[in-house]
């Protein structure tokens, strides 16, 4: 009898569990750092195994990447079967220079549509916008939840380190981009290396009101933060930021269970130069 109640408590528990699975999603930005010889010990070729490792054992059902160049892209691509990676390199609008793509779960998600476009006034052209050191995008997708039913429209970027107008600018540029694109209904996961710090005028135009308005998973985490705030390193374990530089921001429907900063090493030595951040989120009644 006993053997009973513990098998029928299971299967009238399992609608609920998988409920709850279906309202739930981890999202990762993470810069993974180009692959560059005068890293030397930090080059690549040293810290794929790393880094890959990190993410398939953390498992995001989204992840945007920053900095990835086309064989560092295919690299991922052979490490973690698992995703699908979406977006077009920067300085040709094909596979020359940096990458940020955005990655989603096979088995979770179907592709309806994705793009790139650039961080300038002329976004449909590849190209530098106001005062950038570097041509910038953002790639999006609008993926769907095959079990829930539920669109999510994702955006990733990798905004300038030196024009201040240029991040200022791209701020709001894809603030508009995601007033104009979104869809009724649809759930909004915006991520990336902003290169803006929490007081910063960039960061400032990301989360102020106004249509399509975001907030930042870090400041609306249920369980407090858990690392570093700072998630800029230059490969020094014992550096720490003050503020974040990456972010992930959410449209209003999403509750944020957990946010961290992952810190871990790998032979004493970090898989970047900059750490990469997690967020738990829920979206739906379950939450």
């Amino acid at each position: 009898m006993r053997l009973l109640l513990i098998l029928l408590a299971a299967l009238f528990a399992l609608p609920t569990a998988a409920k709850d699975r279906a309202d739930r999603y981890s999202a990762m930005t993470y810069n993974i750092r180009l692959d560059i010889a005068s890293d030397g010990d930090n080059a690549w070729p040293h810290r794929r195994t790393a880094l890959t490792s990190l993410v398939a054992y953390y498992a995001p059902d989204l992840v945007g990447m920053q900095e990835v160049l086309l064989h560092q892209k295919q690299a991922v691509e052979t490490d973690l079967p698992g995703y699908q990676f979406v977006g077009v390199a920067r300085d040709d609008g094909k596979d020359k220079g940096e990458f940020s793509p955005i990655g989603f779960r096979r088995d979770r998600f179907a592709l309806v549509a994705s793009g790139t476009f650039w961080l300038s006034p002329t976004p449909a052209v590849p190209g530098k916008g106001w005062d950038a050191a570097y041509p910038r995008v953002a790639s999006w997708a609008r993926l769907r939840d095959k079990a829930a039913k539920r669109n999510l429209l994702v955006v990733n970027t990798h905004m300038d380190h030196v024009g201040q107008v240029a991040r200022l600018e791209s701020a709001r540029q894809i603030r508009r981009w995601l007033s104009d694109n979104r869809k009724v209904g649809e759930t909004l996961v915006l991520m990336g290396d902003f290169n803006s710090p929490t007081d910063s005028p960039a960061y400032a135009a990301i989360v102020e009101a106004g249509a399509s308005a975001l907030r930042d998973t870090l400041a609306i985490s249920r369980t407090p933060h858990f690392g570093p705030l700072g998630t800029f390193t230059a490969f020094k374990i014992e550096q720490v930021a003050a503020s974040p530089i990456d972010h992930i921001f959410v449209s209003d429907d999403v509750a944020v269970l957990r946010h961290a900063t992952l810190t871990q090493q790998s032979g004493g030595k970090l898989p970047s130069d900059h750490y990469p951040v997690l967020a738990d989120l829920c979206v739906g009644k379950g939450c």
